[in-house]
């Protein structure tokens, strides 16, 4: 199984495999057409006030990942949810809406999922 990330607004490929949004609202300008989803994993997302806090303190990824983790640790359903999809389609690609393409929750999921 194996999980990689991109962002939603960048060109679907078949090398993608199932696709999941693991963004808590609808990214902006991306119909469902264009983002080919296979689903859309809301709970898998940070919680508003984890997404509200990290865009308050922008400069402290480590510990944006670190509460994310902890979430995702109370979170059992959500997180073997994403592991079935990858047990089940091989490839899963994470898809996320924000710009920073190395500081983002999608990589510390991928990575937690691993």
């Amino acid at each position: 199984m194996a999980f990689q990330i991109k962002r939603v607004q960048d060109e679907p490929d078949p090398g993608d495999g199932y696709r999941i949004l693991v963004d808590r609202l609808w990214p902006r300008g991306v119909s469902k057409e264009r983002a080919a989803l296979g689903e859309w994993a809301k709970d898998a997302a940070p919680s508003t006030e984890l997404r509200q806090w990290f865009h308050q303190h922008t400069g402290e990824f480590a510990e944006f990942a670190r509460r994310y983790r902890a979430e995702l640790d109370a979170n059992p359903e959500a997180v073997a949810a994403l592991r079935a999809r990858a047990a089940e389609h091989g490839t899963v690609t994470l898809l996320y809406s924000v710009r920073d393409t190395t500081n983002n929750h999608a990589r510390v999921l991928a990575d937690y999922l691993a």
